[in-house]
């Protein structure tokens, strides 16, 4: 690496990165990378309660890894950008490696 990293970018890593190390959430941004969701979708797919999808949401917001917009009365959520999609990917795939 060129540059020198600053204490606020360490810090907004930490947090993007203490929030991808749960498999949960981990999960709802695999199902992001497919398409848009909203709570409701979410929580079917993955079988759990609203609320629970909900405060996961808001750690992948906080941490942004997830932009959300709303659409009538739902929440519609998605992954943030490029970036992270990217992240996600090349996390899987390093996984996915036999060393």
């Amino acid at each position: 690496m060129k540059e020198k990293a600053t204490p606020a970018q360490i810090q907004a890593v930490t947090t993007m990165f203490g929030a991808l190390a749960d498999a949960s959430r981990l999960n709802i941004l695999i199902f992001l990378a497919e398409r848009e969701h909203s709570v409701g979708e979410l929580s079917d797919r993955m079988d759990e309660a609203m609320t629970t999808v909900s405060a996961r949401l808001q750690v992948l917001h906080g941490a942004r890894l997830v932009a959300r917009r709303r659409e009538g009365r739902s929440i519609i959520y998605s992954i943030a950008d490029d970036h992270v999609l990217t992240l996600v990917r090349n996390a899987l795939a390093h996984a996915s490696e036999h060393h």
